[in-house]
C-alpha cells in the first residue's frame, strides 16, 4: 500500500481560525499549535482534504488504522477527541457532521494555500509524540548511568520491569527511559499510570484507552492485541503492584504475541512471568560515615546532591559548608538514600534549616511532611505512601511487618520468626511473610560476612512501629525482642571475659538491635529483671567491640537495677568486672573503678571463680601501678601467684609471672624484670592461652614492658625487636586498648633511644587512636610525649605548654604512672628556656613523686636531670653529688642506658674542669659494657665524644 503521508499535499488547509499543514501533520489555531493524538489527526485530515465530501466509515478506518481490524467503536471515540480539539458545536461553529447510514463531512468552509510553515517540523512532531508521555524532570540526580542502562537492556530484551521500593523513583526513572527512546519509537510510546485503578480488570481497558482504542468485546485482551499486531510500540506500565496479577498476565501475552511490542514496567515486586528482565533500582548512594567530611566531597554522592537541590528549591540561599557537610550526610544515610523522603525532609529546610531538619526527623510527624503540589496523591507525603504499599499487604503480612519495626538495623531470619511468630509452628509462616515483604520491596537484603541480613528501611520501620502501637502490642513486642538477644548472647558464651571470645566482628551487625533491647528493658515501662540479665551478657560485647563508654554505662544502669535477690550473684560479679575495667579506661582511677573491682573480687571469691578472680587481680594490680602505687601493685601480683599456685593454675601463673615482672620494671629492679616477663612468655607459649583474646591484651603489656627493660639494661637491638612485635600483635589484635598501650610504651622506647621521627609518627597515630575511642587518659599521655618530643627538638615552648595541657588531664584522672617523667621533660624545657627556678621547682616535685610512689624506673634519669639544672644555676657541687646519686641507683637498678647517660654528663664536667683522661676512662668504662645498640643515640653520641676526649 502506498504510503498516504509521502502522498499528501504541501498545501496548507485553512478553516475558521484553524490552519492544518497536512504534510507536517500539524494543526495549529491563531498560530499555536493544537495538542491532537496521531489518530484523530488522520481523520481530519482525511476529511478536510475532502471538504464538502461524504467519507465513510470504512474508508476512514482503512485509511487510519491500515491493515488493522478495529471496531468502529474506536472510529467513534476518535472522532469524538477530534471534534473536542476543533470546539465543534461551541458558539454555532460547524466542522464535522455525521451523515447517518453513509458516514462523515467536514462541513466547514476550506482554503488552501501554499504558505511556509514558520515552526520547525522536527520540533513539532517530537513535541506532538512527547504529549503523550508526563513531563521529565528538569534534572534527574544520580540516576543518568541507570536511564542509559534501562534504555538498552529494554531495546535487547524487549520487556523491562523496574522494582524498587516506595518512593526510590522508579515512575521518574521510567519517563525519563520514555523520553530518552522517543525518536526510536516515533510516535508509538504511551504511559499508562495504573495507579488509579481499584479493579485489576480494567489494566487491558486502561491500556487500550492510551492507545486510542475503544474495546467492545468480551475479551478486551484480545481486540488489544488485534490492534498492536506488529507495530513498533513501547508501554509504560507505571504502578503494577496492585494490580500485578492481571497485570503480568498482559505483559506477558503482549511480549510472546505481539513481536515489536516493548513493555517497560515498575513495580514494587517483580511481575514473575515469561519474558520479563527484572532492573532492581536501590536507593542514591549516600556520603559515609565519616570524620571530618567536607562539603566537597559530600555532594560527590547523588543523596546530597539531591537534598540540596531540593534545599534550595525550599528557599534556603546558604550554600553547603563543611559543618553542614556531615549533618546532611547522616540526614541522607538515615533517610536510607530513598529520594522521595529526602525531598520530603530537603522542602522543609527553608524554614527550619538543615539542623532544624535533622533534629525533627526522629518525630514520627515528619511522615506527614508534604512534598510538590504536581506530586501524585499517593507521593504528597512518606505516611500516603507507606499507606499505599500497607493496603496492598494480606492481614499476616501487616501484622509481621508491624513487629518486625522493633528491630533496629539489620536482623535475620531466626531473630524474625521468633519475636513476630506466636508459636514454633508459626514461625514457618511469618518466613514465609518476610520473604513476600522483601519480594514486595518493604524489607530489603543485605550480605555481612556472607550470610544474608534483613532490615527495614527508616522511614518504613517508624510507620510500622506506629501501626504496632495502634495495635497495643509494643511493649509485648519489645520484651519478645529483648529476651530473644539476651538468650543469643548468653547461648553464645561471650561472657567469660571481654576478651576471652576470639572474633567478635560476627556480632557487630547486631549491635543496634542490642542497644535497643537494652534500652526497652531498662526502661520505666521495661523488664528490669529480663534487662539485668541482658546488660550481663551484653556488656561483655560492647568492650569487646570498643564501645567502653557504652560498656560502662550499661553496666552503672544494670548495676543501679539490682534488688536484694540478684546481688552477690554472679550476674554482679560480671556487671562488676566490666565497669572496673571500662570504667578505668575512659574515666581513669576513679573510687568507683576501685570499688568495682574489689566488689568483684569478693564475689569471685565467694563464688569460687579463681579464673575472674585473677583477671580481677590483673585489673587491681594495673589500678595501683597507674595510680603510682606500685609497691602495692608489687603486692597483688605477689598475691596473684598465692592464688595460681594454690591452684595449680598454671595460666594464673602466666598472668602473675607478668604482673611481678611489671611491677618489678616501675619499681626500677630491671634485674628482677626481665626473668619475670620471660618466664611468663615462654609458659604463655607453652600452655597455647597466647590465643586467647584476654591473654594476648596482657601479651602486649608484658611485651612492651620487657622491651623497656631491655633497653634499660642495655640491649638496644633487641629492645627494638620485641616493640615492633608488640605493635605488629596489637594492630592484629585490632582493639583499641592494645593498640594504645603498645603505641604509648614503643613512643617512649624510641625518644630513648633517639628515633625522634618514628616516635613523632607513632605519637600522632596514639593522639588519633585514643581520641577515635574515647580513651581520655591514653590521648593525654600521648599529649605529653608530643611535648616532650618538641622538648628534644629543642621546641620547648611548644613543648611546655603540650606538657601542661596534658598533666591537667592526667592528673584529673589520677594517670600517675607516667606523671614524674613527664614532669622531669617539663624541667628539662624551663631549663633550656632560662627558667632555672621553674626547672628546678619541677624536678624536685618529679623526683618526690618517684620516691614516694615507689615509681622508680627512671629515678636515675630525673636526678641527672637535677644535676644539669644545678650545674645551669652554677651550683657545681650540689650538681656533682645529685649525679652520684644517679649512677649508684642506675646501677642498683641494672639501669646501664640510665647509667650510661649519667656518666656521659659526668665526663663532660670532668673535661670541663681539665680532666679529659679521666673523663675518658670513666665514660670508657661504661661504654664498653654495651654489646649492642650502637646505632642509637646514646652510644653514638658516648663514642663521640669518647673521640673528642682522647
Amino acid at each position: 500500500m502506498k504510503d498516504r503521508r509521502n502522498s499528501e499535499s504541501k498545501d496548507v488547509l485553512s478553516f475558521g481560525p484553524f490552519s492544518l499543514f497536512a504534510s507536517e501533520r500539524l494543526l495549529k489555531k491563531a498560530d499555536e499549535p493544537v495538542p491532537l493524538g496521531g489518530r484523530a489527526l488522520d481523520i481530519l485530515i482525511a476529511l478536510a482534504q475532502r471538504a464538502g465530501e461524504v467519507v465513510t466509515r470504512k474508508e476512514l478506518i482503512s485509511t487510519v488504522w491500515p491493515d488493522v481490524t478495529v471496531e468502529e467503536g474506536n472510529l467513534r471515540f476518535q472522532m469524538a477527541t477530534l471534534r473536542k480539539a476543533l470546539g465543534d458545536g461551541r458558539d454555532g461553529a460547524r466542522y464535522v457532521s455525521n451523515v447517518a447510514g453513509r458516514g462523515y463531512c467536514f462541513v466547514a468552509p476550506v482554503t488552501r494555500s501554499t504558505a511556509a510553515l514558520t515552526v520547525p517540523v522536527t520540533g513539532m512532531a517530537r513535541t506532538e509524540r512527547i504529549q503523550k508521555l508526563p513531563q521529565r524532570l528538569t534534572r534527574m540526580v544520580g540516576r543518568d548511568d541507570t536511564v542509559r542502562a534501562l534504555a538498552e537492556q529494554l531495546q535487547m530484551w524487549r520487556f523491562v520491569s523496574i522494582v524498587g521500593s516506595g518512593g526510590v523513583g522508579k515512575t521518574t526513572v521510567a519517563i525519563s527511559v520514555a523520553h530518552t527512546l522517543v525518536d526510536g519509537f516515533h510516535d508509538a510510546i504511551f504511559f499508562i499510570d495504573l495507579a488509579a485503578l481499584t479493579d485489576p480488570q480494567l489494566v487491558p481497558t486502561a491500556v487500550a484507552s492510551a492507545l486510542g482504542l475503544v474495546l467492545q468485546t468480551q475479551d478486551p485482551l484480545v481486540g488489544l492485541l488485534a490492534f498492536i499486531g506488529d507495530k513498533r510500540i513501547l508501554l509504560v506500565l507505571d504502578n503494577c503492584e496492585h494490580v500485578i496479577g492481571v497485570a503480568a498476565a498482559l505483559a506477558e501475552r503482549v511480549v510472546s504475541q505481539a513481536p515489536q511490542a516493548h513493555i517497560l514496567a515498575t513495580s514494587r515486586e517483580a511481575l514473575r512471568v515469561e519474558g520479563e528482565h527484572v532492573h532492581l533500582l536501590y536507593s542514591l548512594e549516600c556520603p559515609p560515615e565519616k570524620a571530618g567530611l567536607t562539603a566537597m566531597e559530600a555532594l560527590r554522592y547523588p543523596a546530597a546532591q539531591l537534598f540540596m537541590e531540593r534545599a534550595a528549591a525550599s528557599g534556603h540561599g546558604a550554600v553547603p559548608s563543611d559543618i553542614d557537610a556531615p549533618i546532611v550526610a547522616q540526614i541522607c544515610r538515615r533517610l536510607d538514600g530513598v529520594a522521595l523522603a529526602i525531598e520530603l525532609a530537603a522542602s522543609r529546610v527553608g524554614s527550619l534549616g538543615i539542623r532544624g531538619t535533622a533534629e525533627l526527623l526522629d518525630n514520627r510527624f515528619s511522615l506527614l511532611w508534604h512534598g510538590r503540589r504536581t506530586a501524585l496523591p499517593r507521593h504528597e507525603t512518606l505516611n500516603a505512601m507507606l499507606d499505599w504499599s500497607y493496603s496492598l499487604l494480606s492481614e499476616r503480612e501487616k501484622v509481621v511487618l508491624c513487629r518486625l519495626s522493633v528491630f533496629v538495623g539489620v536482623f535475620t531470619l531466626q531473630s524474625a520468626g521468633s519475636v513476630a511468630s506466636e508459636t514454633n509452628v508459626d514461625e514457618a509462616v511469618v518466613i514465609d511473610a518476610v520473604a513476600s515483604l522483601v519480594a514486595k520491596s518493604l524489607i530489603s537484603t543485605t550480605i555481612i560476612n556472607e550470610s544474608t541480613y534483613y532490615r527495614l528501611l527508616d522511614a518504613t520501620r517508624a510507620y510500622a512501629a506506629a501501626k504496632l502501637a495502634e495495635r497495643g502490642e509494643a511493649d509485648r513486642i519489645a520484651r519478645r525482642h529483648a529476651i530473644f538477644y539476651s538468650k543469643f548472647l548468653e547461648h553464645d558464651e561471650i561472657i567469660q571475659s571481654p576478651f576471652d571470645e576470639h572474633d567478635l566482628s560476627r556480632y557487630a551487625p547486631h549491635i543496634g538491635n542490642v542497644r535497643a533491647a537494652l534500652g526497652w528493658a531498662l526502661s520505666d515501662h521495661g523488664d528490669v529483671a529480663v534487662g539485668i540479665q541482658f546488660a550481663t551478657w551484653a556488656a561483655p560485647l560492647f568492650f569487646g567491640l570498643s564501645l567502653l563508654e557504652e560498656c560502662r554505662g550499661w553496666c552503672e544502669r544494670a548495676l543501679a537495677a539490682l534488688d536484694d535477690a540478684s546481688r552477690g550473684t554472679r550476674q554482679e560479679m560480671i556487671l562488676q568486672e566490666a565497669l572496673a575495667m571500662s570504667t578505668m579506661y575512659t574515666r581513669g582511677h576513679s573510687d568507683q573503678a576501685r570499688a568495682a573491682i574489689e566488689r568483684g573480687l569478693a564475689l569471685a571469691e565467694a563464688l569460687e571463680d579463681r579464673v575472674r578472680q585473677l583477671r580481677l587481680l590483673v585489673g587491681l594490680n594495673l589500678f595501683f601501678g597507674r595510680l603510682g602505687d606500685i609497691r602495692g601493685a608489687l603486692a597483688i601480683a605477689e598475691q596473684g601467684g598465692v592464688i595460681a599456685q594454690a591452684g595449680k593454675d598454671p595460666a594464673g601463673a602466666v598472668l602473675a609471672e607478668w604482673m611481678l615482672g611489671a611491677s618489678n620494671h616501675f619499681l626500677g629492679n630491671q634485674a628482677a624484670a626481665q626473668p619475670h616477663l620471660e618466664r611468663g612468655m615462654a609458659l604463655a607459649v607453652e600452655l597455647g592461652t597466647v590465643n586467647t583474646n584476654f591473654f594476648r591484651l596482657e601479651r602486649i603489656r608484658a611485651l612492651v614492658h620487657l622491651a623497656r627493660a631491655l633497653w634499660l639494661r642495655g640491649f638496644g637491638d633487641k629492645a627494638l625487636r620485641i616493640a615492633q612485635k608488640a605493635l605488629d600483635e596489637a594492630a592484629s589484635r585490632d582493639h583499641p586498648v592494645p593498640i594504645c598501650v603498645s603505641q604509648l610504651y614503643v613512643s617512649t622506647i624510641l625518644l630513648w633511644t633517639g628515633d625522634l621521627s618514628g616516635a613523632g609518627d607513632l605519637i600522632e597515630q596514639l593522639i588519633v587512636h585514643a581520641g577515635r575511642y574515647s580513651l581520655a587518659p591514653y590521648r593525654a599521655q600521648g599529649i605529653a610525649l608530643k611535648g616532650e618530643l618538641a622538648i628534644a627538638r629543642e621546641e620547648p615552648e611548644s613543648g611546655l605548654d603540650l606538657i601542661r595541657s596534658a598533666l591537667e588531664t592526667l592528673r584529673a584522672q589520677r594517670f600517675n604512672a607516667l606523671l614524674p617523667g613527664f614532669i622531669g621533660a617539663s624541667a628539662e624545657g624551663l631549663c633550656k628556656t632560662g627558667q632555672i627556678e621553674e626547672a628546678l621547682f619541677s624536678i624536685n616535685v618529679a623526683v618526690a613523686r618517684a620516691t614516694n610512689s615507689g615509681m622508680e624506673f627512671d629515678l636515675s634519669e630525673l636526678l641527672r636531670i637535677k644535676s644539669q639544672v644545678l650545674a645551669a644555676q652554677h651550683n657545681r657541687e650540689s650538681a656533682m653529688n645529685y649525679l652520684s646519686e644517679a649512677l649508684a641507683v642506675a646501677r642498683a637498678q641494672s639501669a646501664l642506658a640510665w647509667e650510661l647517660r649519667s656518666t656521659m654528663f659526668l665526663a663532660r664536667l670532668l673535661a670541663e674542669d681539665g680532666q679529659r683522661n679521666q673523663a675518658r676512662h670513666t665514660l670508657a668504662l661504661v661504654y664498653d659494657r654495651f654489646t649492642e645498640g650502637f646505632e642509637t643515640a646514646d652510644l653514638k653520641l658516648a663514642r663521640a665524644l669518647l673521640e673528642d676526649l682522647q
